[in-house]
C-alpha cells in the first residue's frame, strides 16, 4: 500500500468527520440535520475502519494516535449521544406524551371507568340485602373473617411486606395485560375483567360497611388503589382500543387498525406498568402498616389521587404535540 496516497485519497473524510464532531460537541446531535447524522455515522464507520488499516500497516504513531482520538470522539457522539436522545425521549413521553394519549382515549378510559363503578354499585346493592350473593362472589373464609372475628384481613401482609408487595404487583399486572389481551376478543374479555373487579369491589365494600369495618378497609385500600385502579382502567381503555379495531376498523383495513389503535393501547401499558409498581409498592408496605394512622393513609389517597389527574389532565406545549 501507498502509505502517502492512501492519507491523501483519506484526509478528507478524516477532516470532514472532524468538522462534523465539533458541531455535535458543541451543540449536540440535535443540532444535526438528518443528513449530517447520517454523514457522522458512516464516516465514523470508514474512519474505525482506516485506524484498523494504520495499526496493521504500521503507518506511523501520530497518524494511528490521530485516528485513535477521532473514532474515540465518533462513537461517545454516535453512541452515548443517541442513549441521551433515548432518556430524553423517554423524559419526554412520560412528561407529556403519556398525557396527551389518555386525553385521546379519554372515551374509552371512561367506558372501562364506568362499567367498573356500576358493576361495584350493583354488587354492593344486592350484597348489602342478600347473604347469597355475597357468598357467589367473596370466599367464605373472608366472609367469616370478617362477620365472626371481626377482623380484616391486611395483617397478614405485616411481616412479609417484601413478598407481598411483589407478588401484589404481579397479580395486578396479570390483570392488566389479561385486560389488554381481552380485546382481542372484540372486548368481551375486558369488559369480564372489569366488570368482575368492580362486582368484587362491590361485595367486599357491603361486607365491611355491615360489620362496622368500612373506615378501616377504606384507608387500607385508598393510597394503593388511587393509583391501581386508574391503571386498570387505562389497561381497560387499551382493550377497548384493540376492540374497536377488529369491530369498527373504520376507514382502515383491520390489520391497519389493529396497528393503528394496538399502538395507543401500547402507549397506555407505558403508563400502566409504573403506576401498579407503586400501587404494589405502597400496598405492600405503607396501606397495611399499623402505625400509619388512617386519617393519614386517606390524606395520601387523597393527595395521590389529586396528583394524577392533574398530571394526566394537562396540556404539551406547542412544540410537544404530535
Amino acid at each position: 500500500m501507498n502509505l502517502q496516497r492512501w492519507i491523501g485519497r483519506r484526509e478528507a473524510s478524516w477532516k470532514t468527520l472532524d468538522s462534523l464532531l465539533q458541531q455535535a460537541e458543541k451543540r449536540g446531535l440535535r443540532s444535526m440535520t438528518p443528513a449530517q447524522i447520517h454523514q457522522l455515522a458512516s464516516l465514523y464507520r470508514s474512519v474505525a475502519a482506516d485506524l484498523a488499516r494504520a495499526r496493521t500497516q504500521q503507518a506511523g504513531q501520530v497518524l494511528v494516535q490521530d485516528l485513535q482520538r477521532l473514532t474515540s470522539r465518533g462513537y461517545a457522539q454516535i453512541y452515548q449521544g443517541l442513549r441521551r436522545q433515548e432518556w430524553h425521549a423517554l423524559w419526554a413521553f412520560y412528561r407529556w406524551g403519556l398525557p396527551a394519549v389518555v386525553q385521546q382515549c379519554a372515551g374509552y378510559v371512561a367506558l372501562a371507568t364506568g362499567l367498573f363503578a356500576a358493576a361495584g354499585l350493583i354488587a354492593w346493592w344486592f350484597a348489602w340485602r342478600d347473604p347469597s350473593f355475597l357468598a357467589l362472589l367473596v370466599p367464605t373464609e373472608l366472609i367469616s373473617q370478617v362477620r365472626d372475628r371481626q377482623e380484616l384481613w391486611m395483617g397478614s401482609i405485616v411481616g412479609v411486606e417484601p413478598f407481598a408487595s411483589s407478588s401484589i404487583m404481579i397479580n395486578n399486572l396479570k390483570v392488566s395485560f389479561a385486560a389488554v389481551a381481552g380485546g382481542m376478543t372484540a372486548g368481551i374479555g375486558t369488559i369480564y375483567i372489569i366488570l368482575l373487579n368492580g362486582l368484587m369491589i362491590g361485595s367486599i365494600g357491603a361486607l365491611v360497611g355491615q360489620n362496622n369495618l368500612a373506615y378501616p378497609f377504606w384507608a387500607f385500600v385508598f393510597p394503593h388503589g388511587a393509583l391501581e385502579l386508574p391503571a386498570i382502567f387505562l389497561a381497560g381503555a387499551a382493550g377497548f382500543l384493540l376492540g374497536r379495531a377488529i369491530l369498527f376498523p373504520g376507514r382502515f383495513r383491520r390489520a391497519d387498525a389493529l396497528k393503528y389503535y394496538g399502538a395507543q393501547a401500547a402507549q397506555l401499558m407505558f403508563g400502566v406498568i409504573p403506576l401498579l409498581v407503586i400501587a404494589g409498592l405502597i400496598e405492600g408496605f405503607f396501606s397495611p402498616n399499623p402505625a400509619v394512622p388512617d386519617a393519614v393513609k386517606y390524606g395520601t389517597g387523597i393527595l395521590l389521587l389529586t396528583g394524577l389527574l392533574v398530571y394526566l389532565s394537562q396540556r404539551s406545549p406547542p412544540n410537544q404535540q404530535t
